[in-house]
């Protein structure tokens, strides 16, 4: 199946707060759904009219059927998902917020992403993937594979690089990032996502400055509710406001669904202004509502 975009990387259920709560402390009540960046870059895009289908690792286990049946409802397939007899379906515990949630993974499943096929890498145009994905192995050094592989054949390679200390424990992901940095990507970046890479506060021109020396193809720096920076490796930062909302219901998958629009547009071949303003668009519509934009 030929697909425009590839993504490798975690396939799991959200449990996620009915109240908003500033941490897991305060909440009392929750709801599933199914969640996963890359799962949810992938059911967006899939709305968007893209083509797109993930590779992950879920557990042979009632939470893994909750998520095949909500991806099935999207038209994602689900031929490239693997069930574990070893590991359960993985798990997140989300509070939910109107900035940036609290959360707890429970990592199983996820973790053991198989090696991908020359064909599948072949039949896509972008490969995608995720710094959550990245942090365990056997995932990683499959993932890792697939990008290597996938740029010799003059793939696109695709990164949001959702870094959380929690996630990646006494490994600081540095050797992994720059890794990656060196084929040259469309990479996301959240300003929570740089101050927790880099460790300490950082104010927006800090984390440009952080990045400006990043090889990427193309760079984007997410903001919320104050906007996106982006530059290319030809040109230098621009600055694009977030579409104004009524009201903010859910932040959880913000970014997803801002990448799933960039994306889009880079599919269609438009210039970075238009992908940027399309991944915005998307981005505002998903904060209007509870769970998975693509649910619609």
């Amino acid at each position: 199946m030929k697909t425009d975009v590839l993504a490798i990387g975690e396939l799991l259920v959200d449990i996620i707060s009915e109240a908003y709560v500033d941490n897991l402390s305060q909440a009392k009540m929750f709801s599933m759904h199914q969640g996963g960046s890359p799962a949810n870059v992938c059911g967006n895009l899939q709305w968007l009219g893209a083509k797109a289908a993930i590779v992950s690792c879920i557990g042979n286990d009632g939470a893994g059927e909750f998520i095949l049946e909500a991806l099935r409802k999207t038209g994602l397939t689900d031929a490239y998902i693997i069930k574990s007899i070893t590991h359960p379906t993985s798990l997140v515990l989300v509070g939910r917020s109107k900035g940036t949630p609290d959360f707890i993974a429970y990592r199983m499943a996820d973790t053991q992403i198989p090696a991908l096929s020359d064909q599948l890498i072949e039949n896509s145009s972008i490969i995608h993937s995720c710094a959550f994905a990245l942090s365990k192995n056997p995932s990683q050094q499959n993932i890792l594979n697939a990008f290597a592989r996938a740029k010799a054949k003059n793939k696109i390679i695709s990164i949001d690089w959702n870094f959380a200390p929690s996630i990646w424990g006494t490994d600081n992901g540095r050797g992994v990032f720059e890794h990656v940095c060196a084929l040259k990507p469309l990479l996301k970046f959240s300003l929570d996502d740089t101050e927790r890479f880099i460790g300490h506060t950082l104010s927006v021109e800090d984390a440009k400055s952080f990045l400006t020396p990043i090889p990427a193809a193309v760079t984007c720096l997410t903001c919320g509710k104050d906007g996106v920076w982006y530059k290319t490796a030809e040109t230098d930062w621009t600055f694009t406001p977030a579409v104004p909302v009524a009201v903010v219901k859910d932040t959880t998958g913000a970014g997803d669904a801002f990448w799933a629009g960039f994306l889009s547009g880079y599919i269609k071949m438009y210039n970075t202004a238009d992908c940027v303003a399309e991944g915005l668009r998307i981005a505002g519509m998903k904060v209007q509502k509870i769970g998975p934009l693509y649910g619609a």
